[in-house]
């Protein structure tokens, strides 16, 4: 049964907004079309209380960001002790610390693989980042990654201060000791795909990492988009792991079909092929010979301030809707 865990945050991104799109996409009909696939719905609540106005300064923004990744965390636990699915809407895409760290302390380091579905890296460290802007940085939280020793000084050509930076270093200490469960995501459990807009310092983070599981849209363009989940899933069997958490950002797709996020990119996935992903993950996930299973899953960065129409929040619920099964002719088993 599938539990939504709304997560109504969104002070870690470039802009406000997307606190609203957990409301937005639930009032487009969330539920009610997930029933029509036969998919129960169990609960439907939040797991943390909507600001209405917003910090300015930085340490108050960190400060809610790990009361809100500890609340979505232990939502996630309860979910999934309760032997629910559980359906995480954001809010900004920092609030997968919460919910992969919550799967992670319900499964453990050693049966979880988490696919990123992304425009962004979201590989940054607090010591990596040109803006500091967590929402940029999740993965690398949720794979351990260290920030180095506290800062001193304000970087040449740096766009935060250094009172940022330290209360920055200080959040991240907090995420690493009190968030993440010891041991993290495993890196070579860790596939991104729809990349295109990617920092300096998230390759050198990812060369630490020592991964080879970033798909691209280059790659994407190069084999197609049938071709790099063949790739997804002869990695997903390699590695073992037997439960599988989606992170879903919705502008891994092109801004021509999702203009109502934060940090819109030009060139990324096709309406098509995020639905063909989407349903071919259905299909795998649902496979009995295939050894992993779905764990949950996140929808994130859905920004109604920035929207037209609604069409954003609309091709999120669309994009759930065929994870789930729907097809063209109706649903699938």
């Amino acid at each position: 049964m599938v539990e939504i865990i709304g997560a109504p945050f969104d002070l870690c991104g470039a802009a406000v907004g997307s606190r609203l799109g957990p409301a937005a996409v639930r009032m487009l009909g969330l539920v009610s079309a997930l029933h029509e696939l036969d998919v129960e719905v169990c609960a439907d609540s939040d797991a943390l209380d909507m600001l209405h106005e917003s910090p300015t300064d930085y340490s108050t923004k960190v400060r809610h960001a790990v009361e809100a990744y500890r609340a979505v965390s232990d939502a996630v636990v309860a979910s999934l002790e309760r032997g629910n699915l559980p359906l995480v809407l954001g809010g900004d895409h920092s609030l997968s610390i919460g919910s992969i760290s919550g799967a992670l302390r319900h499964y453990g380091t050693e049966n979880l693989a988490v696919l990123w579905i992304d425009a962004h890296m979201d590989l940054n460290t607090m010591a990596t980042s040109p803006s500091g802007n967590v929402h940029g940085m999740p993965v690398a939280a949720l794979t351990r990654l260290s920030s180095g020793d506290r800062p001193t000084s304000r970087p040449t050509g740096s766009s935060w201060s250094l009172a940022a930076r330290q209360s920055g270093w200080d959040a991240w200490q907090t995420i690493l000791d009190e968030v993440v469960p010891e041991g993290g995501v495993r890196h070579d459990r860790t596939g991104w795909v729809g990349l295109r807009d990617v920092d300096s310092g998230e390759v050198g983070n990812y060369q630490k990492l020592q991964s080879t599981t970033a798909w691209t849209m280059h790659q994407i363009d190069d084999r197609g988009i049938a071709g790099v989940i063949d790739e997804i899933d002869a990695w997903l069997v390699r590695t073992g792991a037997t439960r599988l958490w989606i992170s879903f950002d919705v502008d891994s797709l092109d801004p021509l079909h999702a203009p109502g996020t934060g940090t819109a990119v030009y060139g990324g996935l096709t309406y098509r092929e995020g639905h063909f992903l989407a349903e071919r993950l259905h299909s795998l996930l649902n496979d009995p010979s295939r050894p992993y299973k779905l764990a949950g899953l996140d929808v994130v960065e859905v920004n109604p301030m920035t929207d037209e129409a609604g069409e954003t929040a609309k091709i999120a619920k669309e994009w759930v809707c065929s994870l789930f099964g729907k097809r063209i002719m109706g649903a699938l088993p």
